[in-house]
């Protein structure tokens, strides 16, 4: 670990040990006996898991309603929770290694903007909601150079975008309390695994319905919790992303929800928007569990010698599984994850009548 990272791990202990002394069950919210979705009482734990990618201390259970089959986070975590277990993941320690990442996805970047051009060509201006840094928008722009982007995000990854020159106005708050100013004003508004984080999608998608003009599109694109690498890999499924993604909606209760508010669907995708990482992932949680990682100040002490040695041994020997996964990832099931059914993730495109 570098000077810098140690100097701010150890500035950042005493804070998360005064969190810590609270207890866990302020970050969550009482548990539901209803659907958020439907309504429907008939629930049924799907899975149970900790923090693979953090490693912040906590259970979390997600349930499934056995009416609508929407999954959902069961206890919620609550606005303390959700303070909690973002901090430093997109910001502070996790900030540059995320930046890193979004910013290494041009490609995929550009496929989801191509996705629109069969049916709206040449859209004036574009809303990317859950923004990030911008990295969306600045790729779009390849595919629609005559478009104005902007972003919207609760953090100030929407304002670091546009003074980055990514967007031409970062809007930073919650997308529904902003809807009414952007009433009727975009040509586009695009959702990229957004939803999932929300603890109101039905008011997102309401948004949603506010800011398109009529005649206009929206791409939204979530996790696919029916893809069936969620139940052969069960907690080490990447998309589940617990505890940061509270709802997972299958595609038919989406596409009724937006025909409900007056959307046409013109188009429903499963291959184009499949990640190929979910055995390399899977591998790799596998491995981080069997060792703690580098010192992070929400452990109570920092790792051993002892435990950095096993740590790097463990990650040593799990190498050929890596690059096997990999390698499936990327060259067999990609090719075949739409017709076996384990697309990761659906993009809808749909039209505001």
């Amino acid at each position: 670990m570098s000077p810098g990272r140690a100097e701010q791990v150890a500035a950042l202990r005493p804070v998360y040990r005064a969190d810590l002394a609270e207890g866990l069950d302020r970050f969550f919210e009482p548990r539901r006996d209803t659907c958020p979705w439907c309504g429907s009482t008939r629930l049924a734990t799907r899975l149970r898991t900790t923090d693979l990618i953090q490693h912040k201390p906590g259970r979390f259970v997600l349930d499934r309603c056995e009416g609508c089959r929407h999954t959902f986070q069961n206890p919620r975590l609550s606005e303390a929770g959700l303070e909690f277990y973002y901090r430093d993941f997109y910001d502070g320690l996790g900030e540059k290694q995320l930046a890193m990442t979004f910013a290494s996805r041009t490609k995929m970047y550009v496929q989801r903007a191509e996705s629109l051009v069969p049916f709206a060509p040449t859209p004036k201006n574009w809303l990317d909601v859950g923004t990030g840094h911008g990295h969306f928008c600045e790729a779009a722009r390849t595919v629609f150079p005559g478009t104005s982007f902007d972003g919207l995000d609760f953090t100030d990854g929407a304002e670091l975008a546009e003074r980055a020159g990514r967007v031409d106005h970062g809007h930073r708050g919650s997308f529904p309390e902003l809807a009414e100013q952007l009433a009727d004003g975009y040509d586009v508004v695009s959702m990229f695994h957004y939803l999932e984080h929300s603890t109101e999608p039905a008011r997102e998608l309401q948004a949603l319905h506010r800011a398109v003009r009529p005649g206009g599109h929206l791409l939204i694109e979530v996790p696919d919790p029916d893809s069936r690498y969620a139940r052969l890999l069960g907690r080490w499924w990447l998309p589940w992303l617990q505890p940061q993604h509270l709802h997972f909606v299958p595609v038919e209760n989406l596409r009724a929800r937006l025909t409900d508010l007056g959307f046409t669907v013109v188009a429903e995708q499963h291959a184009e928007p499949h990640d190929p990482v979910d055995l390399l992932a899977a591998v790799w949680f596998a491995l981080d569990a069997v060792a703690p990682r580098d010192d992070l100040p929400w452990l109570p002490v920092p790792p051993s010698r002892l435990q950095r040695i096993l740590r790097a041994m463990t990650v040593i020997a799990g190498i050929p599984a890596l690059l096997l996964g990999r390698l499936l990832d990327r060259l067999v099931v990609k090719r075949v994850a739409r017709p076996l059914g384990l697309s990761n993730a659906y993009r809808l495109v749909a039209r505001r009548d």
